[in-house]
């Protein structure tokens, strides 16, 4: 493979790998949307002891994930600009592609152990429910399959 064709396929598997964080986040992070979905706590039916682990246990992972994605945006946007400038710089590239993995791996597993840590706090029902929402959640598709009219 071409180290451009290598590039491009980074830079897909990488914007691919944003969006599906970025979908989480944004779901996360929006109260409640003006779609008239109920909040998760009442999807769920969350009881007044739940609510308070469950909020207690949201707030801190919340505020890692906007910190860690801040940085994400920070490394595409420098990835971005590193493919782009003349004369390209390889060691750049590789060196925010490098960064973006490891910071994709730190949210994954970040994510992970939210997800453990509402199961825990969840009785059988409510976990079948929020499985189904989890599955349920559509594929984010990338930003440059978007400008490419995917």
């Amino acid at each position: 493979m071409k180290p451009t064709a290598l590039r491009l396929a980074l830079l897909l598997s990488l914007a691919l790998n944003l969006g599906v964080i970025g979908t989480i986040a944004l779901d996360r992070l929006r109260p409640s949307m003006p779609e008239s979905r109920p909040p998760l706590h009442r999807i769920l039916g969350l009881d007044e002891a739940q609510r308070a682990r469950w909020e207690a246990a949201e707030r801190p992972f919340l505020q890692q994930f906007d910190a860690a994605s801040a940085q994400l945006e920070r490394h595409r946007r420098a990835l971005v600009e590193a493919l782009f400038a003349e004369p390209i710089d390889t060691a750049r590239i590789e060196s925010e592609r490098a960064a973006i993995a490891a910071l994709q791996q730190q949210q994954q597993a970040l994510i992970i152990e939210q997800l453990i840590a509402e199961r825990a706090i969840l009785d059988a029902r409510q976990r079948a429910q929020l499985l189904q929402l989890l599955l349920a959640q559509p594929a984010a598709g990338s930003g440059v399959e978007g400008l490419h009219g995917r």
